[in-house]
């Protein structure tokens, strides 16, 4: 179905950098940034948003990099595309109600202004649109009208969104959630692993699984921290769908506080190879803080 090697190649985080406002002191007109999303919470795990690009260093592969632009999500930065998908395999049938209602909940309190949407269902099939804020109406609609039953493509719904996903400039934020194993994908784990390291989406994985087998919960907690943490976004596990308000409200958290940073990488090879990506904190009064980010990117290949 996916052409990995392809998506992979196209993945790269790079950005046109005239695409976002940018601290003037920073930006110096190139094209080719590197952009990182950037999540910092403190010792109580609480976000933290004062930050200014004199408290980050970013290296490359151990080499430290000139910080080019800077925006932090308190201000206007870069232009912000939404991916939900929702697994509505059978399994959903009991919480489809409540689910349907949080999702539609999220949507209208996403921050002004989205971009877009992207917005996957999945079960044995998978079905996406992408809609803009001033045809919501319409993906309210589209999710009150969803129902619950087959199997679940959750791999196949990811490297779809992915794959829509790689032609979006600005930051990309996706929310998944899902209450089971992948059972019917065409797509295979490792290739969907690929494929999150390769894109510049920040993933939040949301695992209903209080109505999986105890022997099969701890796998599947394992592999939903996997694909968050691929891409610097969190995992979620609520004990039942009641407390998806609640989620949905901290994921809306970070969305606010996310930093974008970007540079321009030293590195001139265009080899196609795996590049470590490092942010710290230089500053912040010597606060306990702790970085969330991608761990890196696949450089630019050569044609």
């Amino acid at each position: 179905m996916f052409d990995v090697l392809a998506i992979a190649a196209a993945m790269t985080v790079v950005l046109a950098a005239d695409q976002w406002p940018r601290d003037t002191s920073l930006y110096r007109g190139r094209t080719d940034l590197v952009t990182v999303g950037v999540t910092v919470v403190g010792k109580q795990h609480q976000l933290v948003t004062d930050l200014t690009a004199n408290d980050f260093a970013v290296y490359e592969d151990g080499v430290a990099q000139q910080i080019f632009a800077f925006a932090s999500g308190t201000e206007p930065g870069p232009s912000l595309h939404i991916g939900v998908l929702l697994d509505v395999s059978g399994s959903q049938g009991l919480d489809l109600q409540f689910t349907r209602s949080a999702v539609i909940k999220f949507l209208k309190s996403l921050p002004d202004p989205v971009d877009d949407v992207t917005f996957i269902d999945f079960a044995t099939n998978v079905r996406s649109g992408r809609y803009s804020q001033g045809d919501f109406t319409r993906l309210y609609k589209r999710v009150r009208d969803l129902t619950a039953g087959g199997e679940t493509a959750l791999y196949d719904a990811l490297g779809l969104y992915l794959d829509g996903a790689q032609d979006q400039n600005g930051r990309k934020l996706m929310v998944l959630y899902t209450d089971g194993a992948d059972t019917v994908s065409g797509l295979s784990l490792d290739t969907l692993m690929t494929l999150l390291k390769a894109s510049d989406v920040t993933v939040y994985a949301i695992g209903a699984l209080d109505n999986q087998p105890q022997m099969e919960q701890s796998t599947l907690r394992a592999l939903l921290a996997d694909i968050a943490a691929a891409t610097g976004g969190a995992v979620f596990f609520p004990s039942s769908a009641k407390q998806l308000d609640r989620i949905y409200d901290q994921v809306l958290g970070e969305v606010r506080a996310q930093y974008t940073i970007g540079y321009v990488s030293t590195n001139q090879r265009t080899d196609g190879a795996w590049r470590k990506v490092d942010i710290k904190i230089t500053g912040a009064d010597n606060r306990p803080l702790h970085v969330r980010a991608r761990k890196g990117y696949y450089g630019p290949s050569s044609p």
